[in-house]
């Protein structure tokens, strides 16, 4: 299967079917999905707060330009303009409650906590619409309270006025070259003041919510668990997931008022599969410093094997054994790769980067197919604002951060479909 790269095109005046607020925007992997399904950005924020040139930030402006776009710490964005749909790919951190204010002044989160942002930016904008993406860890965190994280979310969103809907989606079970799972949220606008019952839960999660009409689930064996969210967030902070073991939240579900239901889904049979072996550049023009030298062969063989290492613990000094399983050597061709990470970059052998075998050689991926891998265009990253050569090293780190864009448009399509049957 020959690779064909889509470029990137904001959608024509007559042609935009809403506005877009993008936070925590990286190098833009949620506006070009939704430019592809009609969507128009009007407003974008990125601030790396642990390093001093804004990389990420420079490569966005380098694409989409510098209107519209917010170079700052999202705590001192004030407030953000009216939109359709806000969205943001935002880290993942402790969402717990600081503590409960009157009700004129709502809740508070910890200081610093990017979740806190996204509620108070959300609740000012009041958007049709929130459209957000994380790792799928969010669903289980912390370690110490199972699940807390993800109820005080839903509970603090839903008090804005939303339905939430969420679900874990691998993206090569929808056809894309890359197993890269991750969690999508999609919150709607609702006057309904009522919990949601379990056959209207049914009905979203399998057939006429966003997400479901989106990437199609099979019909579930298993019935919906309910997950009482009624108490106050800040004490669902302190009590939700004490003492259990396991999340209650599964990899798609939804809630309302106070409610939530959850069931473990799977994924419909795609009709077209990428592999990694689709997105690969031709040989001639893959630089130098990508093949692996013989001598270096044995070491990336070695990281990847099976192993038991006997270590020491620093603090008490008692001996166990540090054991890794069998990771594939080389990565297959044939089948979809494994999850980009963030040092993906640099030619020093790693367990976890990619390597591939070509006729006899052995080589690493480069910045555009790892780009290809995300569904970016060629050399999406490549340059800075003022043109400025971005590094290899870098450039792997945002598509370690980055998402498959193409996941984006199919949300982004039925959310176009539901905001205009609104209008």
């Amino acid at each position: 299967m020959v690779y064909r790269q889509k470029k990137y095109q904001e959608p024509n005046p007559d042609e935009v079917v809403g506005t877009v607020a993008e936070l925590f925007a990286g190098v833009g992997g949620f506006r070009i999905g939704l430019s592809r399904s009609g969507w128009k950005t009007i407003y974008s924020n990125q601030w790396e707060p642990s390093t001093k040139i804004q990389h990420a930030s420079d490569c966005y402006v380098f694409n989409f330009g510098e209107e519209g776009h917010s170079n700052v710490d999202i705590s001192r964005v004030d407030s953000i303009p009216k939109t359709d749909l806000v969205v943001g790919g935002f880290p993942c951190q402790d969402y717990s409650v600081a503590k409960s204010l009157n009700a004129s002044k709502g809740l508070q989160g910890k200081k610093g906590v990017l979740w806190w942002e996204i509620h108070r930016l959300v609740e000012k904008n009041k958007p049709k619409f929130v459209f957000l993406e994380n790792v799928d860890r969010l669903l289980k965190s912390p370690s110490q309270q199972r699940g807390r994280d993800f109820a005080v979310m839903l509970s603090t969103l839903g008090s804005l006025g939303y339905v939430v809907e969420w679900r874990v989606v691998n993206a090569a079970e929808y056809g894309f070259p890359q197993r890269r799972i991750r969690v999508f949220i999609v919150a709607t606008r609702t006057n309904l003041k009522s919990p949601i019952s379990m056959n209207e839960a049914d009905e979203t999660v399998f057939k006429n919510g966003i997400l479901a009409r989106a990437l199609p689930v099979e019909p579930s064996p298993f019935g919906l668990s309910r997950v009482d969210l009624t108490e106050t967030p800040d004490v669902l902070s302190k009590k939700f997931g004490k003492g259990g073991e396991k999340s209650p939240f599964l990899n798609a579900g939804v809630y309302r008022a106070g409610i939530a239901f959850t069931v473990k889904t799977k994924s419909l049979e795609p009709l077209r599969k990428l592999t990694l072996g689709d997105v690969l550049q031709d040989d001639s023009t893959i630089p130098s410093e990508y093949w692996v030298s013989d001598s270096k062969i044995g070491e990336w063989e070695y990281l990847k094997g099976a192993k038991s290492i006997e270590r020491i613990h620093k603090d008490s000094g008692t001996t166990y054994n540090y054991a890794e399983g069998k990771m594939a050597f080389p990565d297959l061709l044939t089948n979809p790769s494994r999850t980009i990470l963030t040092g993906e970059g640099g030619s020093s052998p790693s367990r976890f980067k990619h390597i591939i075998q070509v006729g006899s050689k052995f080589r690493r991926l480069t910045p555009v197919e790892l780009e290809r891998l995300n569904g970016f265009p060629d050399n999406w990253t490549l340059k800075g604002k003022d043109g400025e050569i971005i590094s290899d090293t870098k450039r792997a780190f945002f598509m370690g951060n980055a998402l498959v864009v193409g996941i984006i448009e199919r949300i982004g399509k039925v959310i176009a479909d539901d905001l205009l049957n609104k209008k």
